[in-house]
């Protein structure tokens, strides 16, 4: 009978292999579930979805406790969605006065102070088209440490 010894090194790195493996098993599913919620919860936000003309009056990335949206609303956000901030609209509709909670990509297109026709569901703006032409597009700001230095360095020779 032959004994083949295993050093332990190798050991070690089949039970790393392994937990690994079964972990990237388990995000793959929970992925793969969280796709599919969202694509109904779009689907049930695309069928409610109704075009309003609305004038803007104010946009700010707030937490949801500070957002003025109804205390219905606040109690059914999940704890861990309360801290993070949130955008926000503050919109007339008609003779009211609306916050509205906004999709993100929606909400740097949004001017302040101007009429737009919104797609509106429930309390959830899903997209936004000018209501008399085109909605300028702001520009990306630059983030980092080589886009403040060029804007320090501009900033100094428009003062000079």
């Amino acid at each position: 009978m032959l004994l083949v010894t295993v050093p332990k090194s190798v050991i070690v790195l089949l039970i790393v292999t392994a937990i690994v493996v079964a972990i990237t098993i388990v995000l793959y599913r929970l992925g793969k579930k969280t796709e599919a919620r969202q694509a109904e919860q779009n689907e049930q936000i695309q069928k409610a979805a109704q075009t309003v003309s609305m004038l803007i009056i104010d946009k700010k990335r707030l937490r949801i406790k500070d957002s003025g949206l109804p205390q219905q609303v606040i109690d059914q956000t999940p704890w861990y969605a309360k801290r993070s901030k949130m955008p926000i609209v503050k919109a007339k509709v008609g003779p009211q006065i609306v916050n509205l909670i906004c999709d993100a990509e929606v909400f740097e297109t949004i001017p302040v102070k101007k009429e737009v026709k919104a797609t509106v569901s429930g309390l959830y703006i899903v997209g936004v088209k000018g209501a008399h032409g085109k909605l300028e597009t702001p520009e990306k700001k630059r983030r980092g440490l080589r886009a403040w230095a060029t804007r320090k360095m501009k900033e100094l020779n428009q003062s000079k």
